[in-house]
């Protein structure tokens, strides 16, 4: 039996307690024009969007402030400007709407921080024989530790190829494992790749679901496990590299990892995005997508707006100079120090 599966299965099952019209329901209840449209999205969010009292927005005046832009001459280009516009007061990189010419997006949640990453450095500790399998690059570095970069949980991870990489990094004296700037994707997937780090099936989180259209109607918190992989298990240090492009699904995973043993994390606080997304549509066909279901670590504690490492560890631009990595230095550091 693939132990990996419950927590993923426990997500989909959950997902129909939110609280979200048809969208046959919604285009019948608005008409098809710029009024209509703005009333649509404005209306989805205020019944679905899960952070409104977390982050302190007064969606009533967001209308107040929009609302009156809206005239019904206004052309397509202004209407998805002004609901772009809109949208951005939630400050949240999971909220977009999606038209045939254009998406919206909210990028501060990382561009006002330092970038704490270099593709080209990264690139030199990895030279040109490192393996690669899963989306992963990884390689032995000369001191004996085991380097991985794994860019993005959209790429699929195999559990054969999570073996091989793990048996062959079995001898090294500790494993960094680093997510800098990947901006997320499947749950699954991190759910794999934590699991192999866990000894015993453990408390890592929480997630709640909206159940009425009030700001918080929200349903009791259910509880997250992450699963002990029954296959390779790593059980050796581990350092997990971060910076503020570390987003959804990675700050999933960063949140998780604080709680397996012999893992410390480092780098910069994550980007966050912890609201499970979900999606609807406006009478015109445009998407909207929006942050539906809050998910919490092992305390309770929202992790919208990141994760903080155990040490903060920024890019010095001395080393970058020298094409050295700071983070990754530091990483090794503490990997000899626990050998």
């Amino acid at each position: 039996m693939n132990r990996g599966k419950p927590y993923a299965i426990s997500l989909l099952l959950l997902m129909p307690l939110f609280w979200l019209p048809s969208c046959g329901d919604m285009s019948a209840r608005f008409d098809n024009d710029p009024r209509g449209n703005f009333e649509a999205l404005w209306t989805i969010l205020d019944r679905n969007y899960c952070f409104f009292d977390y982050k302190g927005i007064d969606w009533d005046a967001v209308y107040r402030k929009y609302s009156p832009r809206v005239n019904q001459e206004m052309g397509n280009d202004a209407l998805f400007k002004l609901m772009g516009l809109m949208l951005a007061e939630l400050k949240d990189g999971h909220v977009n709407l999606s038209a045939s010419h254009d998406i919206t997006r909210y990028w501060q949640w990382y561009e006002d921080y330092p970038v704490n990453f270099d593709a080209s450095i990264c690139s030199r500790y990895l030279g040109s024989d490192y393996g690669i399998t899963s989306g992963m690059r990884y390689k032995v570095l000369e001191d004996n530790v085991g380097y991985l970069y794994y860019g993005s949980f959209s790429n699929d991870l195999g559990e054969g190829a999570l073996d091989q990489v793990l048996n062959r990094m079995a001898l090294c004296h500790g494993l960094i494992i680093d997510v800098r700037s990947n901006g997320g994707g499947n749950l699954t997937n991190v759910e794999r790749l934590s699991s192999r780090f866990f000894n015993e099936r453990t408390l890592v989180g929480y997630i709640a679901h909206k159940k009425g259209p009030g700001h918080n109607d929200f349903s009791p918190l259910h509880p997250k496990y992450v699963e002990s992989s029954n296959r390779v298990r790593y059980q050796k240090p581990v350092v997990v590299l971060t910076n503020r492009g570390c987003y959804s699904a990675t700050n999933d995973f960063v949140s998780i990892m604080k709680y397996a043993p012999n893992v410390t994390v480092i780098g910069d606080k994550t980007g966050g995005g912890s609201g499970l997304p979900f999606s609807s549509e406006l009478p015109n066909g445009w998407s909207v997508r929006f942050s539906a279901s809050p998910m919490f670590n092992a305390e309770k504690e929202h992790i919208e707006f990141g994760v903080e490492p155990d040490f903060q560890v920024d890019m010095l631009q001395a080393d970058k100079d020298k094409m050295r990595d700071t983070i990754i230095e530091a990483a090794r550091e503490i990997i000899k120090a626990s050998s």
